[in-house]
C-alpha cells in the first residue's frame, strides 16, 4: 500500500479488505476470491509494466462467465468503498480533511496568533467571528451513488475501527468488536448497492436531516466549546451566545430549476418535516437538561418566571419540553393531513432560546458558571446555529419560469406579451406594479399548469414562517428585470415574508454582465426600499465551465466578484457571495480553504454562502470529528480572508490572465461547440447514455430530452467523463493556453512569478495537478478502442489525448517538478491503491457497455446491474466525481 501512508490506515485497509474476502469467500467459494485477487494482482501488475500486463487483465476479465461480472464489480466497489471507510477513519482520527499540501491547512490558534500578530486587537478577533454569517447550502445532486441504507452501515463499520484501536489491552472487547465488524462487512455485502427506483425530492431532504442528526447536531457544539476556548486563552471572552458564525441552508425539497419533481406540496412537506424533526432532536436535549438542572440556587428573574418552585430550572425546562411535544405533534398532524387541536407551539427561534437563556443567566448569577457552560450552553448554541428548522430552506427557479407567468399575465389582461417587450419596458412594468396597491393577479385567472405551480411556490413561501425560508435563488438571471419580476411574484402571492433574491450568473455572458446587472438593479430606488441596503448573488461554477471551460470560466467568475464588490461597495449595499460550487475540479470543487483565500480581495468579507454537494456532504459531514475540522477549516478561511485578505493582483497578472483565458476559450470552443465529431465522440466514448438510467438523484440527467451537450446538466456532464478517467472539462483548452505562453521570452517566468505569488492563480495550477493525477490517458484509450468505431472519432479521440499528454508536460515546466502531486503525497498514495481496484471497473465497463450498444440496450437485468455497480465502483474510487 505505500510506505508512506500511516500504519493504522494501512493495517484497517487490510483488515476490512480481509474481512470483506472471508465474506465472500463464505457466499461464493473460495475458488471465486481467488479470481478476485488473480484480478487485482494483474491490475497492479499491468500499472506497473503496462503493456503486455495489461492485456493479460483484459484477456482474463472476458473469460468471465456472464454469471460472475456482477459479483466481480460488487466485490471490487465494495473493496473502493471500504478504503474510502479507512481513509475517512484516518482523516478524522487525524484531522486531516483535505487532500492539499502539508501546513496549508492551519488550526485556528495559529490563526488567530498570525492576525494578533498582524496588529489585529483581540477584541476585533471576537467581533468579527461574532458578526461571521457563513452558510453551507447542504444540495442533493445526483453525484452521491452510496444508498444511504449502506452509508448506515458503512458509518456503523467506522465505530467499529474506533473500538477495536481503542482495544488492545481489552482481548474481550476486541473480540466483540471484530465480530460486530465481520457481521456489518456481511451485511453490506449482501445488499443491493444500488437503488431499485431514484429517489424522490422527500427522500432526499431525508438524507440531509440525517447528516445533521448523525454527525452535525454533536459536531456544532463541539466546535463552539473548541473555539471558546481558544477566544478565552487569545481574548479573555467566550463568543457571545447568539452568534453562530456557520449555519445551514438547504436545497433539498427547495431547488426545482429543471426539476418537476419538486412542487410546491413538496415544498410544504420538507419544511414540515424540517420542524418535526427539530423538534425532536431539541426534546432529547431537554429530557437532558430536564435531568441535569436540579438546582435550586436562581436569581430573582428565573423565580418570577416559575414562582416558588423547589427546583424552577426543572420548572421552567418542563413547560418547554411541553411546548416542544406539541410542536413535534402539530408538524405529525400536517403531515398526516388532519387537524391539530393541541396546545400552543414553538413558531420561532426566540420561543426556544428566550427560556434556556433565562435558565442560563440565572445559573451565572448565583455563581454556577460551570453547570451554564456545559450541556445548557451547548443547547443554545443548537438554537443559535439550527433554529426551529434544522436548515432554512432555499427556493431556485430558472428566471424563464417567472417571465412565462407574467407573459401569460400581461396577454390576459391586455397588456401585450411580456416575452416580447425590451428590457426596459419590462423593468417599466414591473417597478410600476410594486408600487401600486392593487392586486395585480385577477383571483379567477385560469393559468397554465406551469404557471399555477410557479404561484403556488409563492404561496407556499407565504404561509411559512420567515425563519424557515433561506434564498430565493434565480437560474439562468441575466437581467435586472429577473430579479424584480420574483419581487413582484413575492409582493402579489407572497404575504409578508420577503426573502432576500440572489440572481445566479452562471453563463460566460452573464458573468461577464454581472456587475452591470448589478448595478442597474442597485440604482432603481423602487428596488433599493425592498432590500434594505442588502443583495445577495450567486456565482455559477458548474455551467460557466460546461460554457466556456475551466481556465476562462475561472478567470470570469474572479472577475464578476470583483465587479460586484465595487459596485456594492459604491452603491453602499451589503454584498453576500454564494458559490455554486460542486466536488469536482470542473464544477469549482477542491480544498475549501484554497478556494475561499484564492478569491477576489474584499469578496469574503465576514459573510459567504457555499453548497455543498453531492457525496462531499458525507466526505465533509458525515462523521462529527470529520464535521468539526470541516467547520473550522471554513471559519480559518473566511477568518483570514476577511482580516487577512490575500493581495490585489498586479495589473501585469490580470493581462496575463486576460490573455490567457482568450485562448483557453477559443480553444475549448473550438473543439466541444464547433468540432462536428465532438457530441458523437463524447456519446460513444462515455457511459452517457447509460448514465440516465443509474437512479442517482430525483432530477432528470437533461434539462431536455433532446439536444447536443448543451442540453445536459452540468453534474452528468463531468461524471460520464469522470467515468473513463479523461476529466475532459476541467482541463481542455489550458494547455493551449500555457503552451503559447511558454513560448515567448519571460514567459515560464511570469507564470511562475504568478503562482508564487497570486493565490487564485496558484491555487488553480494546483487544482489542475489535482485533476491530471486523478486522469488516465491509457484507460481513455481503451475506452475508445472498444467504444468508437469510426475513423473521423478515433482521430478527434487520439488528438484529446495528445493535448492532454502536452498539458501535463507543459504543467509540470511551470511547477518545477519531475512528476504530477510530488508536494501532495497522501493524495498520489491515495490514488495508487485504488488503481488496482478501479482499474478493473474500467475494463469491465467498457465490455459491458460494449455488449449493451450491440445489444441496443436489452443486456439482461443482471448484466445491466453489473454495469450500474461499476459506475458506483468508479466514483467511489475517484471520490470527487460530481
Amino acid at each position: 500500500m505505500g510506505q508512506h501512508l500511516h500504519e493504522s490506515l494501512r493495517d484497517n485497509v487490510r483488515l476490512l479488505g480481509d474481512s470483506l474476502g472471508h465474506t465472500i469467500a463464505e457466499d461464493l467459494g473460495k475458488e471465486f476470491v481467488d479470481k478476485i485477487e488473480t484480478i487485482r494482482a494483474l491490475a497492479k501488475r499491468g500499472r506497473q509494466e503496462g503493456g503486455e500486463s495489461h492485456s493479460e487483465l483484459i484477456e482474463y476479465l472476458r473469460t468471465l462467465p456472464d454469471e460472475e461480472l456482477l459479483p466481480v464489480t460488487r466485490a471490487f466497489n465494495q473493496f473502493l468503498n471500504f478504503t474510502n471507510i479507512a481513509e475517512q477513519h484516518y482523516r478524522a482520527r487525524f484531522r486531516r480533511v483535505e487532500d492539499y499540501k502539508p501546513g496549508s491547512q492551519p488550526a485556528l490558534d495559529e490563526l488567530f496568533n498570525r492576525i494578533q500578530q498582524a496588529g489585529h486587537a483581540p477584541r476585533q478577533l471576537v467581533e468579527t467571528l461574532a458578526g461571521m454569517r457563513v452558510e453551507l447550502v447542504l444540495t442533493a445532486h445526483p453525484t452521491e451513488v452510496i444508498r444511504r441504507t449502506l452509508i448506515q452501515k458503512y458509518d456503523a463499520i467506522d465505530d467499529c475501527l474506533t473500538v477495536v484501536e481503542g482495544s488492545l489491552d481489552y482481548p474481550e472487547r476486541a473480540a466483540r468488536a471484530q465480530g460486530r465488524l465481520k457481521e456489518l462487512i456481511s451485511q453490506a455485502w449482501h445488499t443491493d448497492e444500488i437503488r431499485h427506483e431514484r429517489p424522490t425530492p422527500v427522500d432526499e431532504a431525508k438524507w440531509g436531516f440525517a447528516v445533521i442528526e448523525n454527525s452535525l447536531w454533536q459536531a456544532v457544539p463541539d466546535f463552539h466549546r473548541d473555539l471558546d476556548n481558544l477566544l478565552l486563552e487569545a481574548a479573555g471572552e467566550r463568543l457571545p451566545l447568539d452568534a453562530s458564525p456557520l449555519r445551514f441552508a438547504s436545497w433539498m425539497g427547495g431547488d426545482r430549476d429543471g426539476n418537476p419533481n419538486v412542487t410546491a406540496k413538496v415544498t410544504r412537506e420538507v419544511l414540515l418535516l424540517g420542524r418535526w424533526m427539530a423538534a425532536d432532536l431539541y426534546l432529547r436535549d431537554l429530557d437532558q437538561l430536564k435531568i441535569e438542572l436540579s438546582m435550586w440556587k436562581a436569581n430573582s428573574a428565573l423565580r418570577s418566571e416559575v414562582g416558588d418552585e423547589a427546583e424552577p430550572y426543572r420548572a421552567l425546562i418542563k413547560r418547554l419540553i411541553t411546548r416542544v411535544e406539541a410542536t413535534r405533534d402539530w408538524a405529525q398532524a400536517c403531515l398526516d393531513g388532519v387537524n391539530y387541536d393541541g396546545g400552543p407551539i414553538i413558531e420561532t427561534r426566540d420561543q426556544l432560546y428566550t427560556p434556556l437563556l433565562a435558565c442560563y443567566r440565572s445559573l451565572c448569577d448565583v455563581g454556577l458558571n460551570g453547570i451554564a457552560n456545559g450541556v445548557l450552553l451547548d443547547t443554545l448554541r443548537r438554537v443559535a446555529v439550527f433554529g426551529v428548522t434544522l436548515a432554512k430552506l432555499d427556493i431556485r427557479q430558472e428566471s424563464s419560469r417567472h417571465s412565462q407567468v407574467f407573459d401569460e399575465l400581461s396577454d390576459y389582461l391586455g397588456l401585450g406579451r411580456y416575452r416580447e417587450w425590451d428590457e426596459q419596458q419590462r423593468q417599466d412594468f414591473l417597478l410600476t406594479e410594486l408600487e401600486s396597491h392593487r392586486p395585480l393577479i385577477p383571483r379567477r385567472w385560469e393559468c397554465s399548469t406551469e404557471t399555477r405551480e410557479v404561484l403556488d411556490t409563492f404561496r407556499t413561501i407565504a404561509q411559512e414562517h420567515r425563519e424557515a425560508l433561506g434564498t430565493y435563488v434565480i437560474s439562468m438571471a441575466g437581467q435586472p428585470s429577473d430579479v424584480l419580476a420574483v419581487a413582484l411574484l413575492m409582493k402579489e402571492v407572497g404575504g409578508d415574508v420577503r426573502l432576500p433574491i440572489a440572481p445566479l450568473f452562471e453563463t460566460l455572458s452573464d458573468l461577464d454582465g454581472a456587475g452591470e446587472a448589478i448595478d442597474q438593479l442597485l440604482s432603481l430606488p423602487g428596488y433599493r426600499r425592498l432590500v434594505n441596503d442588502r443583495q445577495e448573488v450567486m456565482i455559477g461554477y458548474s455551467d460557466s465551465a460546461k460554457d466556456a471551460g475551466q481556465l476562462a470560466a475561472a478567470w470570469a467568475q474572479y472577475r464578476a466578484q470583483e465587479a460586484l464588490v465595487e459596485v456594492c461597495e459604491r452603491q453602499g449595499v451589503k454584498l453576500t457571495l454564494f458559490h455554486g460550487r460542486g466536488g469536482a475540479v470542473g464544477r469549482g470543487g477542491g480544498p475549501a480553504h484554497a478556494a475561499i483565500l484564492s478569491q477576489p480581495p474584499g469578496s469574503v468579507n465576514g459573510s459567504l454562502r457555499v453548497t455543498e454537494q453531492g457525496e462531499m456532504i458525507r466526505f465533509k459531514f458525515g462523521q462529527s470529528d470529520i464535521a468539526l475540522r470541516s467547520m473550522e477549516i471554513y471559519t480559518c478561511a473566511v477568518l483570514e480572508a476577511t482580516l487577512l485578505p490575500p493581495p490585489m493582483p498586479k495589473p501585469a497578472w490580470r493581462e496575463e490572465m486576460d490573455r490567457l483565458a482568450d485562448i483557453a476559450h477559443r480553444a475549448y470552443v473550438g473543439v466541444v461547440r464547433e468540432n462536428p465529431d465532438f457530441v458523437p465522440y463524447f456519446r460513444a466514448v462515455t457511459p452517457e447514455g447509460a448514465l440516465g438510467r443509474l437512479p442517482l438523484g430525483s432530477r432528470p440527467a437533461k434539462r431536455r430530452q433532446e439536444g447536443g451537450v448543451e442540453s445536459l446538466r452540468a453534474i452528468p456532464w463531468i461524471f460520464a467523463w469522470t467515468q473513463i478517467r479523461f476529466m475532459l472539462p476541467a482541463w481542455l483548452g489550458s494547455g493551449e493556453a500555457f503552451a503559447t505562453r511558454l513560448k515567448e521570452e519571460g514567459g515560464l517566468e511570469h507564470l511562475r512569478e504568478m503562482r508564487k505569488h497570486w493565490p487564485f492563480f496558484g491555487t488553480y495550477l494546483d487544482m489542475l495537478e489535482m485533476l491530471l493525477g486523478k486522469a488516465d490517458v491509457g484507460i481513455a484509450a481503451y475506452y475508445e478502442h472498444r467504444l468508437v468505431v469510426e475513423p473521423s472519432l478515433q482521430a478527434l479521440g487520439q488528438e484529446l489525448r495528445e493535448r492532454m499528454q502536452h498539458l501535463q508536460e507543459l504543467l509540470l515546466e511551470i511547477l518545477d517538478q519531475d512528476e504530477l502531486l510530488a508536494d501532495t503525497p497522501l493524495i498520489r498514495q491515495a490514488i495508487d491503491v485504488r488503481n488496482p481496484y478501479i482499474d478493473p471497473l474500467h475494463s469491465l465497463q467498457a465490455e459491458l457497455l460494449q455488449r449493451n450498444r450491440d445489444a441496443d440496450g436489452a443486456i439482461s437485468p443482471e448484466l445491466s446491474r453489473a454495469l450500474m455497480v461499476t459506475m458506483a465502483g468508479i466514483s467511489a474510487g475517484l471520490r470527487n466525481t460530481g
